[in-house]
């Protein structure tokens, strides 16, 4: 069963130096239909203006992910990282029990365009930690590629949840297909493009929420740039 989330029924503020639209709740945008779904809490997909960013704030006891699509993003936090992140690029940050950062477009001319997923984390209480890993364009070309999961498998960063999140650049006519335990649930993120999924269609911005199917069947009508979450 797929169960669409449209991308004109997603949650948007604007605020001038951020445009942003929320997959969940979040903020001042409540909806309590969508409050996430299994272990994933939020998919928001914020457009940064030049110069222009989150001033230092703290979280905690979340699993962060942070995408970028186009432009960079400068990242510091009171642990001592402090980095540009561009597209290729994944950064991720267990909050624990408690961390501190800010995050700018170091740009003066282009605005930043990006995903920040958050994941319940499989227990409270975690040691904050951060990384950070290159996956190159040809590593997620016409394929699934493993980004993110609980035991850092193929290279992908090890966060504090049993959820395999995968990154894809596919090829307008080319497909995919993962197939899923019974007990596991699925969400599909599409960046941008335009995909055929389990005999639904969805395109730039869209999301599907999939669970009682054993297998997704992904094809590309588009060059397209999606993620695929493989939730317990």
């Amino acid at each position: 069963m797929l169960t669409l989330r449209r991308s004109k029924d997603r949650g948007h503020v604007d605020h001038g130096w951020l445009n942003a639209r929320h997959s969940f709740s979040f903020g001042g945008y409540h909806d309590p239909d969508h409050m996430g779904f299994r272990v994933l809490r939020v998919i928001n997909e914020d457009v940064i203006a030049a110069g222009m960013g989150f001033g230092t704030h703290p979280h905690r006891d979340m699993e962060i992910l942070t995408y970028v699509i186009e432009g960079a993003l400068e990242h510091k936090d009171n642990m001592g990282n402090g980095s540009v992140i561009r597209p290729d690029t994944v950064q991720w940050m267990s909050a624990g029990t408690g961390i501190q950062h800010s995050e700018f477009n170091p740009s003066q001319e282009e605005p930043t365009h990006l995903l920040q997923i958050w994941i319940l984390p499989d227990r409270q209480g975690r040691r904050p930690d951060y990384a950070e890993k290159n996956f190159p364009a040809a590593e997620r070309r016409d394929q699934l590629r493993l980004v993110a999961s609980g035991d850092g498998a193929e290279g992908s960063i090890c966060w504090g949840q049993d959820v395999r999140l995968y990154a894809s650049l596919m090829s307008a006519g080319k497909g995919a297909a993962l197939d899923l335990a019974a007990d596991r649930h699925a969400w599909v993120q599409v960046v941008r493009g335009a995909l055929d999924i389990n005999g639904e269609t969805l395109v730039s911005g869209d999301g599907a929420a999939v669970s009682e199917e054993s297998r997704l069947e992904i094809k590309a009508s588009q060059d397209s740039e999606f993620l695929v979450f493989d939730l317990p």
